[in-house]
């Protein structure tokens, strides 16, 4: 892939700040600079950024309708009343579900959780699922993760004398829907400092406001917090702010202590006795939490994260595994006749974006193929398949373009759509799809950035290997969580050369295995460039090239670093 690269390089003021800043923090400039750039310009500022705490975490009271949700929550333990905890079935609301359901269990009996079914239900609140909370005689519904949009359905439940508690983070439509109390940090009336909360996130907003109206202390809920920390990776919401706070201390959770269902999925990962971070949910963790709701039904996964018993947890982890290894086989197949349909289609090359259909596509795993075909060809992707007379989808965007306001422009031709910024989700009739493509696409086209179509990386600082220590690299450690809005820092290197050791790797010798040197200094250093194999024979001729880069931990060899080369680039003649 031809990458474009975008580096500013540091003024001299710049620069001077750079140095005092790291002087005053005993870190380098080069990462004083990466803090700056981050908005970070005080030695308080970074020490917060650093160390983020938990007393630091919002006041939920701010937040509107919080009074209100946890009134009838009192009340409804207060007069015995079922209460149902239901939420969606992908990892933000399986985990959002399970930490409400386990806090609130500690000290009330009669409550149960509910997950709809994909396939049989659909997308948020269901009236199968209402119907089922009537039966069971539940009077009060904690929603997590959807319902912002559930007008009617939630309607019908208050007729059935069943009351709602929203927990979204969607976006919310004109018209709300008859809930005690929504819960919605978006919400325009809603003057909630912090907008960014995943489902889970405001899920555990109303357990802190719950304990502290009721005198429970907090650290009965700092356990939830590796809950958090998953939702957090795998809904890719900004790693800023309160969501920091949150993921630092569910990694610490995680890692030192983690529930009984995650530490099943753990070892079933392999990644027992490593440092787990939040890429490690995004590609290990969280597909395998969503895999039981891609292929079956996702309540299996609430399942195994609130089981009390490890060998219980480790038999249910087990089954979810598999699940995923069918999730993958799907997902491939399903990519390469998407991809074999977009090289195709001439026109696909002049537009920018993508819309696609398939009546033979699994339900499930239509958004991890918008996912892949959006990181492909840089182009917002709509992906859909057949369920009767309808067509329902999966939007998946670029870097800074809304694909949600693109779906929104089409509202006259869809029957249900949500979510946010860089994910949604959308039905409308089958017969509709050729005036949507045209729609959406045009919208698309008056509104998208030329940039926004280009493989861009981002570097953040141009160095030397001279300046890779074991002291940067322990210093950079302490950036992390990474997430949106706190990337994980890419480097650059300019005339670089193979050490004359280099090879080419994998099962289908697609990677290289790298040690480098440049003119600065002697160092060696080791570096892996996956899938990149075609760069092998410009490598070993002994010419110079630049590479982007993540500096990372070498896993076979300790204390030792490894640089995961993003691109390689043909040094340019002089």
């Amino acid at each position: 892939m031809l990458f474009k690269w975008n580096y500013k390089s540091p003024a001299t003021e710049e620069k001077q700040a750079a140095d005092e800043l790291g002087a005053k923090l005993n870190i380098s400039p080069i990462l004083a600079l990466l803090l700056m750039r981050r908005g970070i310009t005080t030695e308080s500022a970074a020490k917060r950024f650093f160390h983020p705490q938990l007393a630091d975490l919002i006041n939920p009271f701010l937040m509107k309708d919080m009074d209100l949700a946890v009134d009838r929550l009192n009340d409804a333990m207060g007069r015995k009343e079922r209460i149902l905890v239901y939420g969606d079935y992908d990892v933000d609301g399986c985990t959002a579900v399970a930490l409400v359901y386990k806090f609130i269990q500690q000290f009330y009996s009669n409550i149960e959780y509910y997950i709809p079914d994909r396939y049989d239900e659909g997308y948020g609140v269901s009236k199968k699922g209402i119907d089922y909370a009537k039966e069971a005689g539940v009077k009060l519904i904690i929603i997590l993760d959807c319902g912002i949009k559930a007008v009617e359905e939630i309607a019908y439940a208050k007729s059935l004398g069943i009351d709602f508690i929203i927990c979204d983070h969607h976006m919310p439509d004109e018209e709300l829907p008859p809930a005690v109390a929504i819960l919605n940090p978006k919400r325009p009336d809603d003057t909630y400092p912090f907008k960014h909360l995943c489902g889970c996130g405001v899920g555990f907003k109303l357990m802190q406001a719950f304990a502290k109206n009721n005198g429970i202390p907090f650290a009965r809920l700092i356990p939830l917090l590796d809950f958090c920390a998953v939702s957090i990776a795998a809904d890719i919401v900004p790693v800023t702010e309160e969501n920091r706070i949150l993921a630092y201390h569910g990694l610490k959770t995680l890692n030192q202590n983690p529930s009984i269902g995650l530490k099943a999925i753990i070892d079933i990962c392999g990644l027992g006795g490593r440092d787990i971070s939040m890429s490690d949910i995004v590609f290990k963790i969280g597909p395998r939490i969503n895999a039981s709701g891609r292929m079956e039904n996702g309540r299996e996964s609430v399942d195994l994260l609130v089981e009390k018993d490890f060998s219980h947890a480790l038999a249910k982890a087990k089954h979810i595994d598999e699940y995923n290894e069918q999730r993958k086989d799907i997902d491939k197949q399903m990519t390469e006749e998407a991809n074999s349909i977009v090289s195709k289609l001439e026109s696909q090359r002049h537009r920018s974006s993508i819309v696609l259909y398939d009546e033979n596509w699994k339900k499930g795993v239509i958004g991890i193929v918008a996912s892949r075909l959006t990181e492909i060809y840089f182009r917002p992707t709509v992906v859909l398949t057949r369920d009767g007379d309808f067509a329902t989808g999966s939007a998946r965007s670029v870097t800074g373009f809304d694909v949600y306001s693109a779906i929104k422009s089409c509202r006259d031709l869809l029957v249900n759509f949500g979510g946010h910024t860089y994910a949604a989700g959308l039905t409308l009739r089958w017969d509709d799809i050729q005036e949507f493509r045209n729609r959406f696409q045009r919208y698309v086209d008056e509104h998208i950035q030329p940039e926004q179509t280009e493989a861009i990386l981002n570097i953040d600082a141009e160095i030397d290997f001279r300046d890779i220590t074991k002291k940067l690299h322990n210093d950079l450690k302490r950036f992390s969580p990474f997430g949106p809005g706190n990337t994980k820092p890419l480097f650059c290197t300019t005339d670089v050369y193979d050490y004359g050791t280099s090879k080419v790797v994998g099962r289908e010798q697609e990677h290289i295995k790298l040690e480098l040197v440049d003119s600065k200094s002697s160092n060696i250093v080791n570096g892996i460039a996956f899938g990149q194999s075609a760069s092998a024979r410009y490598i070993k001729s002994k010419r110079s090239f630049d590479i982007a880069y993540t500096i990372e931990d070498n896993v076979f060899k300790r204390n030792m670093v490894q640089l995961q080369i993003e691109d390689i680039r043909v040094a340019e003649e002089d």
